[in-house]
């Protein structure tokens, strides 16, 4: 008999024996990439950009997804490359989840609340933007922003460009937005740990404050 209820036991399906209620989402919002030979630097210039926003794995599975990201962040006006075009080089990041060095997903530009044109006159007179990739075992999603000068400067980033992007940025998206229909609720909080401060490895000797911004995204 008992070796009849070990069978039995056996066909199941480990999930199974959990309480309906228990939630089967991500355990963690994100993992240092440094705890695995990643970085919280990207890779640029032979120098570093800092990852200064995440989008934690908290958030809802249908922002989890180039589509999804993209779609969140037309709600507080950031949009792809002016007809696709990337006028500088990818950068990459190692996020520590076993790929190591990976080519940004893609570029999003504030369209000055026109999605159709609006990242070209960015690209033209500078502004924010930002690179994002994905980490693969957890799902959230890493963020480089900046503020960039414009293109007779060679899109270098303004002082203090790192924090005040990532700042702008959760100026925007914090709170309610919507876009096409798609309602979401984005709440913010700041961590210190992941980067240090001072310029130390920074493309363009621009200090950072150190401060990360995670932000979980909720689908209303």
């Amino acid at each position: 008999m008992f070796s009849s209820l070990l069978a039995f036991l056996g066909l199941l399906s480990p999930w199974s024996l959990l309480d309906p209620q228990t939630p089967l989402g991500p355990s963690v919002p994100y993992i240092n990439p440094a705890l695995n030979g990643g970085s919280m630097l990207d890779s640029s210039a032979g120098l570093g950009e800092p990852l200064n926003i995440i989008v934690s794995a908290f958030s809802s599975p249908k922002v989890l997804n180039t589509g999804g990201l993209e779609n969140w962040a037309r709600s507080f006006d950031f949009s792809t490359e002016c007809f696709g075009i990337n006028l500088g080089g990818p950068q990459s990041a190692n996020l520590g989840d076993g790929r190591g060095w990976v080519n940004q997903t893609a570029v999003l530009r504030y369209d000055y609340m026109n999605v159709g044109v609006g990242t070209c006159l960015e690209s033209l007179s500078g502004g924010n933007h930002f690179r994002f990739w994905q980490q693969v075992n957890t799902g959230a999603y890493f963020l480089a922003c900046s503020v960039e000068e414009w293109l007779g400067q060679g899109h270098n980033i303004v002082p203090n460009g790192y924090d005040l992007g990532r700042d702008a940025i959760v100026a925007s998206a914090e709170g309610q937005t919507s876009y096409k229909g798609v309602t979401y609720l984005s709440t913010v909080e700041y961590v210190t740990g992941l980067l240090t401060p001072g310029s130390t490895g920074i493309n363009h000797g621009i200090a950072i404050d150190g401060k990360v911004a995670i932000i979980t995204v909720k689908i209303k």
